[in-house]
């Protein structure tokens, strides 16, 4: 690995947040799963769940140009909500979904300088009612057209840029916030570990 590479990717690394994440339920569309998960990368999330339990696990990802983000990325695939949720719970205090309802708050309401998972549903149906039981708390993006919907690659890339804001103003990406263990296993899934 050349000096030029290794460098690029332990300043990547040092800009990983270990505080929030994106959990997907359900989305049938590789290249929105794909599309997500370059959004993650660019914004320096390093963990995403992948619940699927209507939809079928997937080991590839859609276009070939965003599909390479999963390997920077450290993925969690569940079939079962419970299972899923109680993972994310034991790192993100506040769980928020994406939806369109009654006492949803907005998107710029929520504060990202906490720990934060947020989930976005099914493309057609949303977050399930099986796993909105798990959720602190919905929110929606202010929107002022007729249709009140976004893809949800766009929908999650919004809120990501948003949280990116916030984290940015509190200081977040000044300094290297992975635990140490963490920090190692991910230079060791890089290929850089024992590297000079």
């Amino acid at each position: 690995m050349t000096p030029e590479r290794r460098k690029r990717l332990t300043d990547v690394l040092s800009k990983r947040q270990n505080d929030i994440t994106v959990v997907l339920e359900n989305v049938f569309d590789p290249h929105n799963v794909s599309a997500v998960m370059r959004t993650c990368d660019a914004v320096g999330i390093q963990d995403i769940y992948i619940l699927n339990s209507t939809v079928a696990p997937r080991k590839k990802w859609g276009f070939r140009s965003s599909s390479t983000a999963s390997k920077w990325l450290t993925v969690h695939q569940f079939t079962n909500a419970s299972d899923c949720f109680s993972s994310v719970k034991e790192k993100y205090k506040n769980i928020f979904a994406g939806h369109l309802g009654e006492g949803s708050r907005d998107l710029y309401d929520l504060d990202f300088s906490k720990p934060m998972a947020l989930v976005f549903g099914n493309e057609t149906l949303g977050i399930s009612e099986d796993v909105m039981k798990y959720m602190d708390g919905f929110f929606i993006i202010p929107q002022v057209g007729i249709i009140k919907s976004l893809n949800i690659s766009v929908a999650c890339a919004i809120t990501l840029y948003e949280a990116m804001r916030q984290k940015r103003l509190a200081g977040h990406y000044d300094y290297v916030r992975l635990p140490e263990a963490d920090y190692k296993r991910i230079m060791d899934q890089w290929g850089l570990e024992g590297e000079e």
